[in-house]
């Protein structure tokens, strides 16, 4: 026992030996290949002479390297095999070092699902980059996942992620966007944002957008995607494997081959094709030094393990990507340079969660064809039956079946790993293995497909099942193939089932890939969600419904007889506010300020959307604290403007009434934000929302809060300034105008009572000049509005428009600017009415016509929201019958009524008089309670005393209000002596007041 230590070493060396000539009958044969093919050695030696070095070297390498490919089922299936023969104690995995805490929570989840790191703030980084996501897809076809579950389910083994941090996949970047997709380094800009586009390999149809976009825009971290970098090289390997797309290639020659192979075969071409990919990439510097940084990042982190644990390399397993596992930076190996350092994170502050993922959703990230997961996943189920290999699952893992195949016995720990041997001089020169046909399989996809062809309206039968079923045979052997692949077998149907029309939703391609297992979704847990997402679930709880399942749920909310559904109201209107549309749509009832539905209906897809609900989580606990941050941040935004922080405004008032702090806090920011600005763009928008929230305030609230006041005499002033340049400004509209005019006059009344001087309005009108008859109609609106134009000169100047035939052609710009004034001056409706219809009556068809059609454009396209108004107004003014219409006329050619003599004025107004006077002692009750009700307790007067003497006794009773009003008349005479008593009563106020008298008479002969 003692002697064992001593010759370890003896036995490494003399491994170590015969490793060295494994490769040597390769390598010269490939010498030979390179002079006969290329006439001398040149560079074509070096790159095959190179490809089986970096093999060579993989090989040698006391820690076990384990080459994978992406949600591969060979390197799935070859994985299963090796952790049960090896049993390694430590596995590194190529993945995100900062996501290891994640992985436990995958029992909770069916897959497949990703694993996402995000960051809503950003600190390091340019602001325009927010919000940060990196994902990585994982499959249970997959090699990461079967090592994942070997490392977690069993005892004594530790699972070590030793790839960048997701803070340095952005760090490395130059540009904040990584590598394209379809990149080789496992690292690709995901895309896809719902509207059907397609890879670069196949098509993706407009039913399958909202899988593809489950990842969101993240950057995908993945395992060995390997792919081409070489365009010329994929060219030319499709156009000899007589494939269409780089997935059909991947499965005939890569997939089928290697199913059956054993570890050494796998790992030698795995490592071949890696080396080959890597030496014929074009030279991209950045994408070159991100993938060697890669390399010597994760080589350092497993140095530093080994170091810190002490683990023997042999009792350790690396799974990387076949692109990373024949590297030759001077990092690589346990034995290699220590020079990298690892620069430290920023101060970015990740939240990490677990999201749900689909096939379609890895083919949009890595590039692949359209299905292709999908078949990937119906093969490795196959090859699972037919070698009886036992894969991993984590305990308790939803969605997975438990395996009866019979578990082979592992080997003894510590067993000495056998020499490697030259598997891939034999797997080059072999034939390629045909397999023999499987009718029955071939058979039952011709039937599967012509049953789901008919179901979507296909007029298919059995004679195109055996045609699918023919043809399938044929294609396979022109592509010098004797087993139709699910490729073949998809072109068959394509070519004998649809025809030219697709009488549905789905074509044949797609009906295929369904057939042959579909686009399967992911869902994370109710246990693996982050609080924020449960507590938005318990809060539902009463609605009854299972919204974590896919699909839309309909939910009746009946507020009236259950009033604890109004939680789950408000909760669902902030979903609505916060998550895509569709994830809570309200099919009855509204939400506006001060109005609160009792009924609503709703349909709902949160597990559809729970990508999006899982990323609510990442910004807080709570959908009131999310919604809160979220409107300051669109608030503080330095391309925020006074209408959209009114919006923000709006929305905590609607949303989150009882955070009256917030909405206080932001309509100081609208004032702020309002007297900065330089342009009148968002003046309707501004006139809308203040219109509202002063509405909802003044019926809700005792008194308006202080900031609207403020805003209003702010916006007051701040239009007022702007008013003249907006008329002569060419980028102004006149809708903008309109608007500005309409805040100032129907905030009038509120601006003046806080200070503000109706002068400034004055002053800004007459020094306006607008040029375009539009603005310039506006203009006349305006001035009628403030009096310095009457209402009759208006009409006249529309006369003169109409009677010169210059102008005619833009009338109706006029009538535009005209329809646009009823926003601030509702009052001169009629008027428009009026114009309009002189133009009609007035015009001839030769001149009407032709500018017909722009007045109808002209007023839909600026006025359409003003148009009920001014339908409303002629449904007012002409008559309601056809009949009355030819002895009909108009309002403004009716004769002026005559005058009426001041004197009958008076005389009737006397009669009036005396016909109350007349009322009082007819029902001297309710005077009595008018008296009580006043505290009057003089009592009636007497009845023989004179009604002069009556007005007399009141003057003489209450002298201060009839001081009060001469002093509002503006008359200093002071009391008159008194008349003798026979003078009537108003003669004697007369005699005491003549100003007064004189005044009075003056304003009602006014009026």
């Amino acid at each position: 026992m003692s002697a064992a230590p001593e010759s370890a070493p003896v036995v490494r060396e003399s491994t170590r030996a015969a490793r060295e000539s494994t490769f040597a009958g390769l390598r010269g044969q490939l010498h030979e290949a390179a002079a006969t093919f290329a006439g001398g050695p040149d560079a074509l030696e070096g790159i095959l002479l190179g490809m089986v070095n970096d093999v060579d070297r993989a090989v040698r390498e006391p820690l076990e390297i384990f080459p994978v490919c992406h949600h591969s089922p060979a390197s799935a299936l070859a994985m299963a095999r090796r952790l049960r023969e090896k049993q390694p104690k430590v596995v590194y995995l190529e993945l995100c070092e900062d996501m290891a805490p994640l992985l436990t929570e995958l029992r909770n989840c069916r897959l497949p699902v990703a694993v996402q790191a995000f960051a809503s703030e950003v600190d390091g980084f340019p602001p325009e980059w927010a919000p940060l996501s990196v994902v990585a897809p994982i499959t249970e076809a997959s090699a990461e996942y079967q090592a994942i579950a070997y490392a977690l389910d069993t005892p004594g083994v530790e699972l070590v992620l030793v790839d960048r941090s997701s803070d340095h996949v952005f760090q490395w970047d130059s540009r904040g966007q990584c590598t394209p997709q379809g990149a080789e380094d496992g690292t690709d800009k995901h895309g896809t944002t719902g509207h059907g586009t397609a890879g670069p390999d196949g098509r993706t149809s407009a039913e399958d957008a909202t899988e593809t976009a489950l990842h969101g825009e993240a950057v995908g971290v993945g395992i060995g995607d390997l792919r081409p970098r070489f365009a010329e090289l994929e060219e030319h390997l499709l156009r000899h494997g007589k494939v269409r797309h780089w997935s059909e290639w991947w499965h005939q020659y890569v997939e089928l081959p290697l199913g059956d192979g054993d570890h050494d075969t796998y790992r030698q071409v795995m490592l071949l094709i890696g080396s080959l990919f890597r030496r014929l990439a074009p030279g991209d510097p950045s994408r070159v030094r991100i993938d060697e940084d890669r390399e010597r990042y994760m080589w350092t982190r497993m140095r530093e393990h080994l170091a810190a644990t002490g683990t023997d390399p042999e009792d350790c397993l690396y799974v990387c990507g076949a692109f990373h596992a024949a590297s030759r930076v001077e990092e690589f190996g346990v034995a290699g340079s220590d020079t990298y350092e690892i620069s430290p994170r920023s101060a970015t502050t990740w939240q990490h969660g677990l999201i749900p993922s689909s096939h379609a959703a890895v083919e949009a990230q890595f590039g692949l064809a359209a299905g292709s997961v999908s078949i990937a996943a119906t093969e490795w189920a196959k090859s699972l039956k037919r070698t009886r290999v036992r894969p991993y699952r984590l305990a308790g893992q939803a969605g997975t079946k438990k395996s009866r195949a019979k578990q082979t016995a592992a080997p003894a720990a510590g067993a000495a790993r056998p020499a490697a041997t030259d598997k891939l001089s034999g797997f080059l020169g072999r034939p390629p293995v045909l397999d023999s046909l499987d009718e029955a399989e071939l058979l039952g996809w011709s039937v599967d497909i012509v049953s789901a062809a008919r179901r979507s309206g296909y007029l298919a039968s059995t004679a195109d099942a055996i045609a699918v079923f023919e043809t399938s045979i044929l294609l396979a052997g022109m592509r010098d193939r004797a087993k139709p692949t699910p490729y073949d077998f998809q072109d068959a149907a394509v070519t004998c089932i649809e025809k030219d029309a697709v009488p549905g939703r789905r074509d044949v391609r797609r009906l295929v890939e369904i057939m042959m297992g579909g686009d399967r979704v992911g869902q994370v847990g109710y246990d693996s969600l982050p609080p924020l997402a449960r507590d938005v679930h318990d809060r539902l709880e009463p609605l009854g419904l299972k919204l974590q399942q896919r699909g839309v749920r309909r939910a009746l909310l009946d507020m009236a007889s259950q009033p604890e559904l109004r939680d789950c109201s408000d909760v669902l209107w902030m979903l609505r506010r916060l998550l895509p549309q569709g994830a809570a749509r309200p099919i009855m009832g509204e939400r506006a300020l001060g109005e609160r539905s009792i009924q609503e209906s709703w349909d709902l897809a949160l597990g559809t959307h729970q990508r999006a609900l899982i990323e609510l989580g990442y910004e807080g606990v709570s959908i009131e604290q999310v919604l809160e941050q979220r409107l300051r941040r669109a608030a503080y935004a330095p391309q925020a403007t006074a209408a959209t922080v009114l919006e923000a405004v709006e929305d905590a008032a609607l949303y989150l009434g009882g955070s009256r702090r917030l909405a206080d806090e932001l309509g100081t920011r609208a004032l702020a934000v309002l007297t900065s600005e330089r342009s009148v763009d968002g003046a309707p928008e501004v006139l809308r929302r203040v219109r509202r929230l002063l509405a909802y305030y003044r019926t809700s609230e005792p008194v308006l809060p202080p900031w609207i006041g403020s805003f209003v005499k702010a916006g007051y002033a701040h239009y007022c300034t702007l008013l003249p340049t907006a008329f002569t400004d060419e980028d102004a509209t006149v809708g903008q105008v309109a608007a500005m005019l309409g805040f100032l006059f129907s905030m009038e009344s509120l601006a003046l009572s806080l200070g503000c001087d109706r002068a400034q309005l004055e002053l800004a009108v007459a020094q306006s000049h607008p040029a375009d008859p539009s603005k310039t109609a506006l203009l006349w609106a305006a001035q009628v509005q403030l009096g310095t134009l009457s209402r009759e000169r208006l009409r006249a100047r529309c006369d003169e428009l109409l009677a010169n035939p210059l102008v005619v052609p833009a009338y109706p710009r006029y009538l535009s600017g005209f329809v646009h004034a009823l926003e601030p001056v509702p009052g001169l409706a009629d008027v428009v009415v009026e114009a309009v219809s002189n133009a009609f009556g007035r015009l001839p068809d030769a001149v009407l016509l032709p500018w017909l059609p722009t007045l109808i454009s002209t007023l839909r396209a600026g006025a359409a929201d003003l148009a009920p108004l001014l339908i409303r107004e002629a449904g007012r003014i002409f008559p309601s019958r056809l009949a009355a219409l030819d002895a009909w006329v108009p309002p403004w050619r009716a004769p002026a009524p005559a005058p009426v003599r001041r004197a009958a004025r008076a005389a009737g107004r006397a009669a009036d008089v005396r016909r109350g006077a007349a009322l009082a002692p007819a029902h001297p009750a309710a005077f009595d309670a008018l008296a009580d009700l006043l505290g009057c307790t003089e009592g009636w007067a007497p009845a023989t005393a004179p009604a002069g003497m009556a007005g007399m006794a009141l003057l003489t009773t209450h002298p201060a209000t009839c001081d009060a009003l001469a002093d509002l008349l503006g008359c200093t005479e002071g009391w008159a002596p008194p008349s003798p008593p026979t003078a009537p009563a108003g003669a004697a106020l007369t005699a005491r007041h003549p100003d007064s008298a004189t005044a009075l008479e003056s304003l009602l002969a006014g009026n």
